[in-house]
């Protein structure tokens, strides 16, 4: 006797409203982790960037303090070797400059003589003879090193002389330090503890004067770098000696 035949189970898909519904589900959810995913490329890109523009100002502010610190008492021959020679630290009036313009710190419009043949159109922020120029190659040249340091275009840049005393036809090596700069100001300490705007002080007079002003050093060095970014840095270097 054979036995009765089980009832058939009946089979049911989905519908096409609830394969919509999960697609759209689907969907929703890829466009949240693709909006995160892209958010955090974004947010990490940007961190990235402000990193490297802060290490940039770090480096910038290691080089000034390394320049005034190992300031030395050496003047250099005018480039055409003409007297008097340059002083050891040389920086006008026209200290404070913006973004391809020279002022003075009391923000009218100034002049800043063009030192030692400068091999661009914008006067130097400063400059300087300092020692403990490295030589690891063993270099036949001296260990100090005249040093000029410039703004144009917003773009902070240090050039350095390959011969202590240049002539006009010597070439000069750049640096871009430090870019997105408003402005970079620099004041010296005189020996009466005063901030002066320029390098030897104004009161400088009479020939003997003069003369030892051409190695005189200030007790310290103020740097003022307004930047885009970071706003105004300040940091004083005390110059050794």
């Amino acid at each position: 006797m054979s036995r009765p035949a089980a009832p058939r189970t009946a089979l049911r898909g989905f519908t096409l409203l609830e394969l919509l519904v999960a697609i759209f589900i689907a969907a929703l959810m890829f466009a949240m982790g693709y909006g995160t995913l892209r958010q955090a490329a974004t947010t990490r890109g940007a961190l990235l960037e402000k990193q490297a523009r802060l290490l940039e100002l770090q480096t910038a502010i290691r080089v000034l303090e390394q320049d005034f610190v190992e300031l030395t008492p050496r003047p250099v021959r005018q480039p055409i070797g003409d007297e008097p020679s340059q002083p050891a630290l040389q920086a006008s009036p026209g200290s404070t400059q913006s973004s391809g313009t020279v002022t003075s710190l009391g923000g009218t419009p100034g002049t800043a003589s063009s030192t030692q043949g400068t091999t661009s159109g914008t006067p130097p922020l400063v400059a300087l003879t300092r020692a403990g120029w490295a030589n690891p190659n063993g270099l036949q040249r001296p260990a100090e090193q005249r040093v000029a340091y410039y703004l144009e275009n917003g773009t902070l840049r240090r050039e350095y002389w390959y011969v202590l005393d240049p002539t006009l036809s010597s070439t000069t090596a750049r640096r871009e330090l430090l870019k997105k700069v408003k402005s970079v100001t620099i004041q010296y300490m005189d020996l009466t503890h005063t901030w002066q705007p320029q390098w030897p002080p104004a009161t400088v007079a009479g020939t003997a004067a003069l003369e030892s002003s051409l190695r005189i050093r200030p007790i310290a060095v103020q740097v003022t770098i307004d930047t885009e970014d970071f706003g105004q840095v300040m940091r004083i270097f005390e110059v050794a000696g």
